[in-house]
């Protein structure tokens, strides 16, 4: 018999297809942050001195481990999360292994000290360099949905950089957690440098009272709003993505058959549980008929199953709460006025958690659907007029994390792309940008604020440090004391030569500006 004790301290991990509990894991003690902090901490220090080749090293490593293991790794995916192992190669797999080899190549010139040239002439005998240094210890609570992709992505950027990281992964995947500590300790990387973290929601909070020096945070908006509360009093840093509610505008004069399958693939992409999924769809009237046929066709030629079944194409959700909130949303958008063309309904007799795809018509913005993140395999769609009035819609919402524009006409596409108000825009393709390590991925509004991935993501990991060196060590600066009226005359001359719009006025006031610089401050 289990007892009661026992069962807080594990943390099991749940097959969504089935239900069933697979294994049970220990659950970090929120009392143990304070001492696991501090082994993290001197771990870091002994990193932050290792030179950036080394950690490349031991990067390239984890690439190697990752690729030797692909196929564990995507099996505890598929288990874990219940997505078809296909998406569980090409979403988590993959990315983990593209951002270790990203940051193994790339690391050297990111970290490359930068010149920062001086336009003033009062800066002309100064040169200046930024420097970018680790900041410490980097807290990361990552989501379930892409139980490798997104904290690894995050790790390996933190390591290169030279921090250490403690890493809460979601209570939801245990078994993807614990791997991601394996890779990084079979690598060679330092013990205590990556930390992962089980457990819940008191886990997180005391990862946060153990004061790390930053922290990244994906999930939702009402736990990010938490989790900014509490970083808030402690001045912690923070990066968070808070999902989407992310907009599709299909143009009048875009391919159908191309448009309409990217349609299906990304509103139901793991099951839609994707912060970059397509939440809101957006048509031309023009063409709206033969797309939404399109799309529906190919909406019931979809095979739900467990994602073992090399045939299954969409899996199930998480857990049995997110099933039922599919229902509540779609009922109340009927009640409103839509129309569900396909789908709509739980599948008891597949699994707990399974929903079948969905496409509904005729949503309005002032519905749920339209309204709040629905993250499930939702395709909800409104007829536009035109362009104008697709942007228009696109960016009436407060999320503003991704958007895709579907069009043959690439500078017409190109001037939509910038008229909305997101993160991230594609031009004929969508969410594949995650994928990419060198495009940042984040938004703003309720998506969140920051950076991960890329250059952009990379320097949210750096302490950015400006280093001034004077040329003239000799000579004292004008601007130090002895102050008086012929400095403030001499000054204003400096002022006409530097900043005046007539070449002559800037000429005659030269020698009086030059007062400035070689003068007697009579404190010798």
């Amino acid at each position: 018999m289990v007892t009661t004790s026992a069962m807080l301290d594990s943390l099991p991990s749940i097959d969504p297809a089935t239900g069933r509990v697979l294994k049970s894991y220990e659950r970090t003690s929120p009392l143990a942050l304070p001492q696991l902090m501090a082994k993290a901490r001197e771990a870091q220090r002994e990193w932050a001195k290792s030179r950036v080749e080394e950690r490349c090293t031991r990067l390239r490593a984890l690439q190697s481990i990752i690729l030797e293991k692909k196929e564990a790794l995507a099996d505890a995916v598929v288990r874990e999360s219940g997505k078809p192992r296909a998406e569980a190669k090409f979403a988590d797999v993959f990315v983990s292994l593209d951002s270790a080899k990203y940051f193994a190549d790339c690391t050297a010139s990111l970290m490359k000290t930068e010149a920062v040239p001086h336009h003033s002439i009062a800066a002309k005998a100064k040169t200046g360099k930024l420097v970018y240094e680790p900041l410490g210890v980097v807290a990361i609570i990552s989501s379930w949905n892409y139980p490798l992709a997104i904290p690894m992505s995050q790790i390996t950027a933190a390591v290169a950089a030279g921090n250490g990281v403690l890493c809460k992964t979601s209570d939801f995947t245990p078994e993807c957690g614990e791997l991601i500590g394996q890779l990084f300790r079979e690598a060679g990387f330092p013990e205590h440098l990556v930390t992962i973290l089980q457990g819940g929601g008191d886990v997180g909070q005391a990862l946060i009272e153990a004061r790390p020096d930053k922290l990244f945070f994906t999930g939702s908006v009402f736990t990010g709003r938490h989790v900014a509360e509490a970083c808030a009093p402690l001045l912690i840093p923070s990066v968070l993505e808070l999902g989407g509610k992310d907009a599709m505008l299909v143009l009048k004069d875009a391919d159908l058959e191309i448009a309409s399958s990217a349609a299906v693939w990304g509103s139901y992409s793991n099951c839609g549980q994707v912060c970059l999924s397509v939440e809101r769809l957006f048509v031309e009237e023009s063409i709206s008929e033969a797309f939404i046929q399109k799309c529906v066709e190919k909406t019931k030629k979809l095979r739900l199953g467990p994602g073992n079944d090399p045939n299954t194409e969409i899996g199930p959700m998480i857990r049995p709460q997110h099933v039922q909130r599919m229902s509540e949303l779609i009922a109340d958008a009927v009640q409103q006025g839509a129309r569900v063309l396909c789908g709509g309904r739980p599948r008891p007799d597949l699994g707990p958690n399974f929903f079948e795809p969905t496409v509904i018509t005729g949503v309005e913005s002032s519905m749920k659907l339209f309204q709040d993140e629905t993250f499930g395999p939702i395709m909800a769609i409104r007829v536009v007029r035109n362009a104008e009035e697709a942007v228009q819609q696109a960016n009436d919402s407060e999320f503003a994390l991704s958007a895709s524009i579907w069009t043959k006409d690439l500078e017409g596409g190109r001037r939509v792309a910038r008229e909305l108000r997101v993160g991230v825009v594609m031009v004929n393709d969508l969410i594949s940008g995650f994928a990419i390590a060198e495009a940042p991925h984040g938004g703003c509004g309720l998506s969140g604020w920051g950076r991960t991935h890329g250059k952009a993501g990379f320097q949210e990991m750096v302490h950015v440090k400006y280093i001034d060196e004077d040329r003239l060590p000799w000579l004292e600066k004008p601007w130090w004391y002895r102050y008086g009226a012929d400095v403030e005359k001499a000054g204003d001359s400096f002022l006409t030569f530097e900043f005046g719009d007539s070449l002559l006025a800037r000429l005659r006031h030269a020698r009086a500006a030059l007062k400035t610089v070689f003068r007697d401050h009579g404190l010798k």
